[in-house]
């Protein structure tokens, strides 16, 4: 399904072949799920070059491919075994990484942002295909774990296990008081993960039902300033900036944004000892440890109650449009084939 534009509805394309080279993977989608990114795209609040197929948030699949051999080299190495199985259960990156970081490989194909022809057709996970180059993360999921479940895993899931990190990079979770700005799944994500690892977590959003939502994602009430604020909303940058405790550290997820800019009282952070540190995506280790997560400890929340609707791809115009209503599920699925 190729979006050519704000305003005009998708197009169906059919794609006769695909070429694999050496490293590359060709990914069967049971489903995928409309991130907000993808709304905001339609809405023209973010640029993208058209035409594209969008969509990022997708898995289970099933694999084809030349995975080529055990080596290290064309995956990382968190997930080095790719063996060339066809018929794998898998969730993969956003894009290529470079091993360790979130950076991107220069000049290297990127899932949702590609125009259809420039690094082939199948790009975008709002497809019945998704063709993977040589470098992106791929990771082996349990055939247990609903499709529900694991599409969100390659955004949300993933991104949310980055946040948490940075944050236990500053200080051990067990006993800590940790505050989240939103509740989106994101969000309830951060909440989840923080929990299982000891900390207290409370879950601040405008919206009630969301508020409520996260009790079941281990979100309770501080007692005390936040030791660490992951800020996962987009809107409410200063109030984490000013509600944390001294010595603690703000983790600002980019990926909700855009965002209007906030000023920054440096005197303030200084003189507080803040940290501030910001996460755009995640590692081929996070999509790892996401996934890890989600088929151990992370069962005991409700993950899969996330997509509260299921869609036709060939119905993505009208699931946009859901889902970017008020009072939207987290998310909305789309099924090819339906």
């Amino acid at each position: 399904m190729v979006w050519i534009g704000e305003g005009h509805p998708h197009e169906t394309i059919a794609v006769p072949g695909v070429a694999l080279a050496d490293g590359d993977v060709l990914v069967a989608v049971e489903m995928s799920t409309i991130c907000g990114s993808d709304v905001h795209t339609v809405q023209g609040r973010r640029h993208a070059p058209t035409p594209l197929v969008l969509g990022h948030e997708r898995g289970p699949g099933d694999r084809h491919g030349r995975c080529g051999g055990d080596d290290g080299r064309r995956y990382l190495p968190a997930h080095r075994r790719p063996g060339g199985v066809v018929g794998d259960g898998v969730v993969c990156a956003l894009r290529p990484l470079h091993a360790g970081n979130a950076a991107e490989v220069p000049h290297a194909g990127q899932v949702r942002h590609d125009r259809v022809g420039a690094h082939g057709d199948l790009t975008g996970a709002f497809a019945s295909h998704v063709q993977l180059r040589e470098g992106t993360a791929i990771v082996r999921v349990p055939e247990a774990l609903p499709a529900s479940v694991l599409a969100p895993a390659s955004c949300a899931t993933a991104t949310a296990w980055a946040a948490v990190a940075r944050a236990a990079r500053d200080r051990d979770l067990d006993g800590a008081a940790v505050r989240v700005h939103g509740a989106g799944l994101v969000g309830l994500s951060a909440a989840a993960i923080a929990a299982e690892q000891g900390a207290t977590v409370e879950v601040l959003d405008p919206n009630v039902d969301r508020r409520a939502f996260a009790g079941l994602f281990g979100a309770t009430a501080l007692d005390r300033d936040p030791d660490v604020v992951i800020e996962a909303s987009g809107h409410a940058v200063r109030q984490a900036l000013d509600g944390v405790a001294v010595g603690g550290t703000v983790v600002l997820v980019g990926s909700v944004f855009p965002a209007e800019p906030v000023p920054l009282d440096a005197e303030s952070i200084v003189r507080r000892l803040v940290t501030v540190a910001g996460i755009h995506n995640y590692t081929g280790t996070d999509l790892a440890e996401a996934v890890a997560f989600l088929a151990g400890r992370g069962r005991a929340y409700p993950f899969g109650d996330a997509v509260g609707a299921v869609r036709s791809l060939l119905d993505v115009d009208a699931a946009l449009v859901e889902a970017a209503a008020p009072g939207a599920p987290l998310r909305v699925g789309l099924v090819p084939g339906h």
